[in-house]
């Protein structure tokens, strides 16, 4: 199916639905929206409707429900466009010697090793810096020795306990170096698991920078049942608590747009 703007998807099926609910969906990125031409957002909406007994908050829902459970696709972009490139982790492995996880590294895992391979495959058509979390930066060095690579590292406090970065842990420390560039910060394409790369996308805007996925590149997809955070072993798992941070990004910046003095 051709995809089409998200919004524009909604105000068709939807035709008056709350502005605070297509604004939100419009500012995401335009994705594919199963049910042929809003077939699936009307009956949503019907259903939501019924169930709350009130259509003004099913027509403010419908939207955001539609986007984070069946919209798991970024807006792309064009290599030409892309500025810099920034890579996000997904699972990774127990320590290899054992030890206290806590302060032993994680090994990076075959996962981040095929989400190097995506970012070898983005350099190798488009020459520009690569700023990736360092479970993949290992591999980026070690398989295929490639320059220009800031690896974003955990956080060990003086007693060597490890705090790894989050998400968006990873895209605050990425801003904070491209500020500090002549040029300004400039156009992210986003490398993620395919699941992931969304809200990786999100994220980064999210921080004031503009990303998109780099456009024609498909996404590592197969998990690892042997990844050493659980929610990442396995794809119905992953789903949803990709869609618990997805809504938890979404009710924040709600409760800000309606109550921004608090």
């Amino acid at each position: 199916m051709q995809r089409r703007h998200f919004a524009a998807a909604v105000a068709a099926a939807t035709a008056g639905l709350a502005t605070a609910g297509t604004a939100t969906a419009a500012a995401h990125h335009p994705g594919s929206v199963p049910g042929g031409d809003g077939a699936l957002l009307r009956t949503m909406l019907a259903a939501l409707s019924d169930e709350l007994d009130d259509r003004h908050t099913a027509r403010a829902l419908v939207p955001h429900l539609a986007d984070i459970g069946f919209d798991w696709h970024p807006e792309t972009a064009p290599l030409e466009k892309l500025d810099f490139i920034v890579a996000y982790d997904f699972g990774n492995r127990a320590p290899a010697g054992g030890g206290d996880p806590s302060k032993v590294l994680y090994e990076p895992g075959p996962v981040n090793e095929e989400l190097a391979g995506t970012v070898a495959r983005v350099r190798a058509k488009r020459d520009v810096p690569v700023y990736a979390q360092w479970e993949i930066a290992r591999f980026l060095d070690s398989k295929y020795g490639m320059d220009r690579v800031v690896s974003i590292e955990p956080v060990i406090a003086p007693d060597g306990t490890i705090t790894y970065l989050s998400t968006d842990g990873v895209a605050a420390q990425v801003v904070e170096a491209r500020k500090q560039l002549p040029g300004g910060i400039g156009t992210a394409g986003v490398i993620g698991f395919r699941d992931h790369v969304k809200r990786c996308v999100l994220t980064t805007r999210d921080r004031g920078m503009t990303a998109y996925a780099p456009r024609g590149f498909a996404m590592p997809g197969t998990y690892d049942p042997e990844s050493g955070q659980p929610w990442t072993r396995r794809r119905d798992l992953y789903l949803v608590t990709d869609m618990m941070a997805q809504w938890t990004m979404l009710q924040k910046k709600l409760i800000t747009a309606a109550y921004p003095n608090g």
